[in-house]
């Protein structure tokens, strides 16, 4: 006996024609809460459906003012209780916040640099701008997987678009990269022919501005970005950390250059680019792992700790979790006993997948199969799957 409830609430569910739901008890069984676009909290149950229309599926009307609308965009949008800073919409709202928060940040540091580079004429000043004016750029496409992430998922992109994140988060890579190479073309380019720079005390105050627009948006971004889940956010946080501490560094070029060393800029210049090629190291790593589908172990610990504390679970199977954009989604293996009843497996499945969702941070969807235990002599069904597993 194999039972596989195929119990899965659709994003495109229509909640105002009650709770139909279509089981088909064959295969699976998923509830995952990002599956309603809204909080699927601890029980089956909706007590919020009744109060969706079609014309708005939430249940609450919204100013259609332009004021409005860019703080509906911006507002977390979740009937979950507040603290579920995990929910899809929530998480979504939460990043788009801290995108604008530090592009206007950003902005105004790389403006009030620039316009001291036109001034002093300062190579290491100039990187660093370049770098700030690119940090602040990486938000647009990081905003843009944010907004596609909260479109309900179709049938050619079945499980939604929460990925379009992690593409957002190799264009942040490609632009580390390439402010990095334009850094050191102008480093490389004033060390051959040396100028002096004009203004020293301003560019030592730029320098200044700097690091502290760049560490407090560092900050937030990672921390909003470790909360929420998203590793693109959390990579542009490192990129703006360490923008921060070659700002610094802007300030032992122009203390070299008051101490006439007209060679401490371009070699700043130069600290600067090493330094963007650190960065670059970590944020392609984030990155990386997240586009390979790697978890935190400990995630899958705390995962198979929960799932053998069900009662009628037996066994964990196979366990696999993934990211899909600042979302997990898990499927699983569980065994149970063999001469329990189709709703008395099905009920363990539930069951199974209720623990995961509350143990898993993050995790808005499960997938949970269920396998008797074999009978004495009995063999295996999967048997007939093995022609078809790669090698």
């Amino acid at each position: 006996m194999s039972d596989r409830h195929h119990h899965e609430h659709g994003l495109e569910h229509d909640h105002s024609e009650g709770h139909q739901h279509g089981h088909d008890h064959s295969y699976g069984h998923e509830h995952g809460r990002d599956a309603h676009g809204d909080a699927h909290q601890y029980g089956h149950t909706h007590p919020h459906a009744q109060d969706r229309t079609p014309e708005h599926p939430h249940g609450h009307s919204h100013p259609h003012t332009l004021a409005s609308r860019l703080r509906h965009l911006l507002t977390p949008h979740s009937h979950e209780t507040a603290d579920k800073l995990d929910s899809a919409l929530e998480s979504s709202a939460r990043g788009m916040r801290a995108l604008w928060l530090s592009l206007a940040v950003l902005g105004a540091t790389a403006l009030a640099q620039a316009a001291v580079v036109v001034v002093s004429g300062s190579v290491a000043l100039l990187g660093d701008t370049v770098h700030n004016a690119a940090d602040a750029l990486t938000a647009v496409p990081l905003g843009i997987a944010f907004v596609l992430g909260r479109r309900a998922a179709t049938r050619r992109f079945t499980y939604g678009y929460g990925r379009a994140e992690d593409l957002a988060g190799i264009v942040i890579v490609l632009t580390i990269a390439a402010s990095g190479t334009f850094a050191a073309w102008t480093a490389v380019e004033r060390l051959l022919d040396p100028q002096p720079m004009r203004h020293v005390p301003i560019v030592a105050a730029a320098a200044l501005i700097g690091f502290l627009g760049n560490e407090w948006v560092a900050r937030h971004r990672i921390r909003v970005g470790r909360e929420i889940g998203s590793a693109a956010l959390v990579a542009d946080g490192l990129h703006a950390r360490t923008d921060g501490f070659t700002s610094l560094a802007v300030l032992v070029g122009a203390g070299g250059a008051a101490l006439g060393w007209q060679l401490a800029d371009p070699l700043v210049g130069l600290a600067i680019t090493a330094a963007i090629l650190l960065v670059l190291r970590d944020a392609a790593r984030e990155v990386f792992r997240r586009v390979m589908d790697a978890v935190d172990p400990e995630l899958v610990d705390r995962a198979e700790q929960a799932l053998r504390e069900v009662p009628g679970v037996r066994e964990v199977g196979e366990l696999r979790l993934r990211w899909i954009g600042h979302r997990l989604r898990a499927e699983v293996a569980v065994v149970v006993d063999g001469e329990v009843s189709v709703r008395e497996a099905h009920h363990i499945a539930v069951e199974a997948e209720h623990a995961l969702l509350h143990a898993v941070p993050k995790l808005t969807a499960a997938l949970v199969h269920a396998d008797p235990t074999p009978a004495p002599g009995e063999t295996d069904p999967h048997l007939t799957l093995a022609h078809h597993t790669a090698a």
